[in-house]
């Protein structure tokens, strides 16, 4: 694992592959490794860089995760920062949930450095009426740690079946929950819970792909059918017996999406 600081943290990232940039931007609670699958897909054509989040993974202050709230133009910012720090111009970007949102705000505020888009199981607005669940999210980890949200993450994240039939998959996405520093839980809680960029998305330029998973609870296909159509340059993919990690309950078909397009003309 490499790291560089920027913004005043050390960010962890990875590196693997050859050929045209390519990143990828994890969930709320995961970090670089919930990527495995589809970094040593896309490597033999891409060069792929990982990197976790501030406040997750190893991503920090030098003892800690950074205190306080952050906002998506700190988390923005450290994803600028860490292609300046390797003299990446452009790459293409793909996030899922959170890292679907950073995304969006990366496209925006640098549209210069996104080649192609990709954003799964993400929204580009948490409604009003979600707002009291994300502060007792927040209140739990604040009191217990990220370990109290284990069970209940898994639940929304993956279909029954899966959990059932999974349980290393269960185990391995659940200790990256329980690990997750509270701070840098509260930090990217406090940024999503006021998301609202829906009115703001039509100005992205990039060629984007957005999927959904079919069972999704939390970012439901209709919420991926207003980020395709708001985009001007989108199409939507829903990945049938998937619900937030389509990445990890259906890896084949998410794979397949995500390369199909990176490497097509749009």
């Amino acid at each position: 694992m490499n790291k560089v600081d920027i913004n005043g943290i050390t960010v962890r990232y990875e590196i693997e592959g050859e050929g045209p940039w390519v990143m990828l931007s994890h969930s709320l609670t995961c970090d670089l490794t919930m990527w495995d699958e589809l970094a040593a897909v896309l490597a033999p054509t891409f060069t792929v860089l990982r990197y976790d989040t501030r406040g997750h993974g190893g991503t920090s202050l030098p003892n800690s995760a950074p205190q306080g709230a952050y906002s998506f133009a700190d988390l923005t910012a450290d994803v600028i920062g860490l292609l300046d720090a390797l003299d990446i111009e452009s790459t293409h970007f793909v996030g899922l949930s959170m890292g679907g949102m950073i995304g969006q705000h990366l496209a925006l505020a640098a549209p210069q450095r996104v080649d192609k888009l990709v954003i799964a199981s993400s929204t580009s607005r948490i409604p009003a009426a979600a707002g009291p669940l994300w502060d007792e999210r927040i209140a739990t980890v604040r009191a217990e740690g990220c370990a109290a949200l284990v069970d209940s993450t898994l639940g929304r994240w993956f279909t029954p079946g899966f959990r059932a039939a999974q349980p290393e998959a269960m185990q391995r996405i659940g200790g990256l929950i329980r690990n997750t520093p509270a701070a840098g839980y509260i930090g990217c809680a406090g940024a999503i819970r006021t998301l609202d960029i829906t009115a703001q998305i039509g100005a992205i330029s990039a060629p984007t792909l957005v999927i959904a998973g079919a069972e999704d609870p939390g970012t439901p296909p209709a919420m991926s059918e207003v980020i395709a159509a708001t985009i001007p340059a989108a199409q939507l993919e829903i990945i049938p017996s998937a619900s937030h990690l389509s990445c990890i309950e259906q890896p084949e078909t998410f794979h397949r999406l995500v390369a199909g397009f990176l490497n097509t003309d749009f």
